[in-house]
């Protein structure tokens, strides 16, 4: 059953003589699942077909963004229609006006949105709003959540219940990341511990659902509680809904759980595949950025055309009844998984939320902390990645991700990946 993938292997080694690991993303290189990474040429709803012309049902759909499937042919006419009138200005069109109208009518806590060109951009230039509307200039992130590259987000709990971070990567200095604190994520008293004793903290930045280390839920009325803190304590609060915004429900986790942020980042899905990110809040603190503030941000392809009509072309989709549709394709996946996790108790773990799922080599049977996730065996999930590549599924190559499903899926998909997860568990753990 082992895969022919001479042709990807052909290309990886070219590619390590000319990129860094063979890679322009560290997480696409498979070192943690073994073995090179596949090359692809081709998607068109829920599948792709590698250069050996392998063909798997993908649950990576880009990372995120294709909630509508690859290739979704309105979203192809629409990034063929306008790059035939231009593929940037480096000026405003109005294209950039139609979807801001989208988004701010989607999140009740957007009344002004400004579009730039990655997740990270997005969440570096929220935090950098807050501290200039704040006047202060400590951030609080918490354990799990990633929000992109910028030097003051790549950092780690020191020790303690609630520390000043440290240095996460070769290269982040220490004064990077000396105002940036760290408490765990689903600890609401290491929160009040920090918010209690000190005064210099500008904003709190999180993923209200953790979805870069697994998948993690918020507990009980935990972000009710967060922010509650944060408005007592006169702290911004940014969720960074790059992953869950427009994919949980049209206005994101904010309206899945009924709390609101001061300020919010948006990318993936309203990029329809292309690059793009955007952060937003009330017009007051919009205010703040340039040119109508101090706070300088800008992007020469900010709000381009073809990224912009893609999003537009993607978010003209997303009615209720699509939401609907994905509900049910999750908890079709979920109903079948049960059967399956039975057989295995105690061994792993299925997580679904909304459109959203992980599976963890662990015998717990819940997920709430970073710590649970670092004790998982990864050991088994490479085992599995492989084994699932061999069955035609396509997985994200690491075990701390999550896997998406979009509206190209069927439920025929879903029983063939269901048979696929039974064999491959039944070689990995017995």
């Amino acid at each position: 059953m082992a895969l022919n993938t001479s042709r990807s292997g052909e290309l990886y080694v070219k590619a390590c003589t000319l990129l860094p690991g063979g890679v322009n993303s560290p997480v696409r290189a498979f070192r943690s699942v073994g073995g090179h990474p596949l090359y692809f040429k081709l998607g068109k709803g829920s599948h792709i077909i590698d250069e050996d012309g392998n063909d798997f049902i993908d649950y990576c759909m880009s990372w995120g963004p294709l909630i509508l499937g690859h290739a979704d042919n309105d979203v192809v006419k629409a990034i063929q229609k306008v790059a035939e009138n231009g593929t940037s200005f480096g000026a405003p069109h109005e294209g950039e006006i139609s979807i801001a109208e989208m988004v701010v009518n989607a999140f009740p806590s957007i009344e002004k949105v400004r579009f730039v060109n990655s997740g990270t951009e997005a969440t570096m230039s929220a935090i950098r709003l807050a501290r200039g509307f704040t006047g202060k200039s400590k951030i609080i992130k918490f354990d799990g959540c990633y929000h992109g590259h910028a030097d003051h987000l790549l950092v780690a709990a020191g020790s303690g219940l609630a520390t000043f971070g440290m240095p996460d990567s070769a290269g982040v200095t220490k004064n990077a990341a000396k105002d940036t604190i760290v408490v765990k994520y689903n600890d609401i008293d290491a929160l009040h511990q920090v918010l209690s004793h000190n005064d210099d903290i500008a904003c709190c930045i999180m993923e209200p659902v953790c979805c870069n280390y697994g998948l993690i839920l918020p507990e009980n009325d935990y972000l009710h509680k967060v922010r509650q803190l944060c408005t007592q304590h006169n702290v911004l609060l940014i969720f960074d809904e790059v992953i869950t915004g427009f994919r949980l429900a049209r206005g994101g986790a904010q309206e899945r759980f009924g709390v609101h942020a001061d300020i919010t980042t948006l990318g993936k899905i309203i990029g329809g595949g292309l690059p793009v990110g955007a952060y937003g809040g009330k017009a007051e603190i919009m205010a703040k950025v340039a040119p109508d503030g101090p706070v300088y941000q800008a992007g020469t392809l900010s709000g381009n055309p073809i990224a912009v009509a893609a999003g537009i072309a993607t978010l003209q989709k997303l009615v209720p009844s699509a939401y609907q549709k994905l509900e049910e394709l999750g908890k079709y996946f979920e109903e079948q998984m049960k059967p399956v996790v039975s057989r295995y108790n105690g061994k792993m773990l299925f997580v679904r939320f909304a459109s959203i799922f992980a599976l963890y080599f662990s015998k717990d049977e819940t997920i709430t902390t970073v710590d649970q996730v670092k004790e998982s065996n990864m050991q088994q999930f490479a085992q599995f990645h492989r084994l699932m590549l061999e069955r035609g599924v396509y997985l994200s190559p690491s075990g701390y991700e999550v896997g998406f499903l979009s509206l190209a899926h069927s439920k025929d998909d879903i029983d063939a990946t269901i048979k696929a997860i039974d064999e491959s568990l039944a070689l990995v753990l017995g």
